[in-house]
Order: C-alpha cells, then sequence, then structure tokens
C-alpha cells in the first residue's frame, strides 16, 4: 500500500493508474476504521482494479461546540488495518494540504440538508458535501463507497453528483452493526459502559418502528411521537430527530400503509450523537450497487 500525503502525489500516482486503464475504486473515510469501513474497502476491491481510501477529519463539516479535537484519530493502526485488507492507496493529507487558504466556495443542496440532521447541525452538510466533491476532484473515481447508516449524506450526495454530472458512481453499502444491533460508528467508542447499554435503545427503535407498522400504524406523525417517547424511556437517550420521511427525497409523507417510508434517528446517548435509520414499509427503493 501507497500512503500519500500530498495532492500531487495523489494526482501523479492515479493519474499513471487512469493512463493505464485501471477503474478506481473510493472510499472516503475520517478515520478511526471500523468494520463498517473495512465493508466498504471490501466491496471497493472486489469491483475495482485499484482501491483508494483517504482518511481526512474534515473541519468543514464540524460545528463550534462539536468534538473535532476529540476526534478519535490513529492513522498508525488505521493504515495497518488497510494494508491488511489490500488497498492500493490510502491519501491522508492534513488540513493545510486540503485547504492551504480559507474556502471561499462551497457547495450545497439545501433542501436535503437543511432538516433531519442538518436542522441540528447546521453548516453540516455544506461542509460534508464541499470536502466529497473536492476528493472527487482529486480522485476522479469510477465508484465511491458509502454506507447506508448515513442515509441523509448518501441521499444528498447522490443528488450532488446528479445535478453537477460529477462522473463517478455512487454505491451504497448496508449498515454494519454490532452483535446486539447497535450501529457500528467511530463515535461509539466515545461511550461508557453504562452508555454502551443504554445505546441499544437506538436499533430498538428501528425494531419497534416496524412492529407500529405491521400493526397497522398509518399516520407519520403518530409513528414519530411512539418513538420518541420509546426512545426517551432510556433515562441516558435523549431523541434530537425523529423523522418519518420518504427515502428519496425526505420530504414528508401524509400515510404510512402501501408506501416506503424511512425512519431517520439522531439520539444523543450522554454527549455522543448516534445515528441510525431504517427502510420501512414496501421496499421500492433499490440499494445502488452498481454504477
Amino acid at each position: 500500500m501507497r500512503t500519500i500525503r500530498t495532492i500531487a502525489e495523489l494526482r501523479d500516482q492515479l493519474g499513471a493508474y487512469r493512463r493505464n486503464g485501471k477503474t478506481i475504486g473510493f472510499v472516503p473515510t475520517m478515520g478511526f476504521l471500523h468494520v463498517g469501513h473495512m465493508e466498504l474497502v471490501a466491496c471497493a476491491r472486489a469491483e475495482n482494479e485499484v482501491s483508494v481510501v483517504s482518511i481526512f477529519v474534515n473541519p468543514l463539516q464540524f460545528g463550534a461546540n462539536e468534538d473535532l479535537t476529540q476526534y478519535p484519530r490513529d492513522l498508525a493502526r488505521d493504515s495497518a488495518m488497510l494494508e491488511a485488507a489490500g488497498v492500493d492507496v490510502l491519501f491522508a493529507p492534513d488540513v493545510s494540504e486540503m485547504y492551504p487558504r480559507p474556502m471561499l466556495t462551497l457547495v450545497d443542496v439545501p433542501t436535503l440538508a437543511n432538516q433531519l440532521e442538518g436542522e441540528v447541525r447546521p453548516g453540516h452538510f455544506a461542509g460534508v458535501a464541499t470536502v466529497v466533491t473536492k476528493l472527487f476532484n482529486l480522485v476522479q473515481p469510477d465508484r465511491a463507497y458509502f454506507g447506508e447508516k448515513d442515509y441523509q449524506q448518501v441521499a444528498l450526495i447522490k443528488r450532488m453528483t446528479e445535478d453537477l454530472a460529477q462522473p463517478v458512481g455512487i454505491v451504497t453499502v448496508g449498515t454494519v452493526r454490532e452483535a446486539d444491533g447497535l450501529a457500528c460508528s467511530s463515535r461509539n467508542v466515545y461511550l461508557s459502559a453504562r452508555e454502551r447499554a443504554a445505546a441499544v435503545v437506538v436499533p430498538n427503535a428501528l425494531a419497534e418502528a416496524e412492529r407500529l407498522y405491521a400493526k397497522g400504524c398509518d399516520s407519520p406523525e403518530e409513528l414519530e411521537a411512539a418513538l420518541r417517547q420509546f426512545i426517551a424511556a432510556e433515562p441516558l437517550a435523549t431523541p434530537e430527530v425523529v423523522a418519518v420521511r420518504h427515502p428519496e427525497t425526505l420530504e414528508r409523507l401524509s400515510s404510512l400503509q402501501s408506501v416506503s417510508a424511512l425512519v431517520a434517528l439522531f439520539v444523543r446517548i450522554g454527549t455522543t450523537r448516534l445515528l441510525d435509520n431504517r427502510v420501512i414499509g414496501v421496499k421500492s427503493i433499490k440499494n445502488s450497487r452498481a454504477a
């Protein structure tokens, strides 16, 4: 595996692959890798001739009171995991390399970005869209791989690439979970033992949504209220976002039965925010497995 720290070297290396007709699969990450990331890596390696992973903790997507300085980092550990997995290129730039001057240009998809998680993290998704666009410009991948746990992020990136005619296929990979159902996340390391036990309320709430739907619940508002009550019954949990929306547009729904519905959760356990989601009902929204 070749570890690259500069844009110039990355362009030189990947340019050589492209001139030789190699397909490139790309997995953008913020590091502190877990089994969910490695599933993305495995898909990228299986479907492309060259695999590229980036590790960059992007300051543009952190708010003033968020965990940028505390975000877990361990480049040596991550590098060893990627090398063992057979990754070809690791791009691990410093902030000064990615943003040598203050960014005056931002990419935003406000209709998708300013709701759900974006309501409680203003500016977050503009930071995500901007760094992903810049990374796509640098790597120029044939395919890029994202986990379904970050459902709103994936929906936004898909729309962004379509709107801007970015020549990259967006491949989504199913959420990888711990044995008790908790979605794998780099932020799980923040949880104390007691908080980790309490965190199962998040995937359990998704199961509760399925149960209520199966019983005939047809009101998105009633389902949201029931899930808020379910989550709030756990003393360490604060439901910041509980939303039932259209799986593609993220728009509000008038009814549930006979349609697909996204159940999106953004729950604070202690001081740690956890994301999770599930599409319930008629599964008409298919997972993107090819580009």
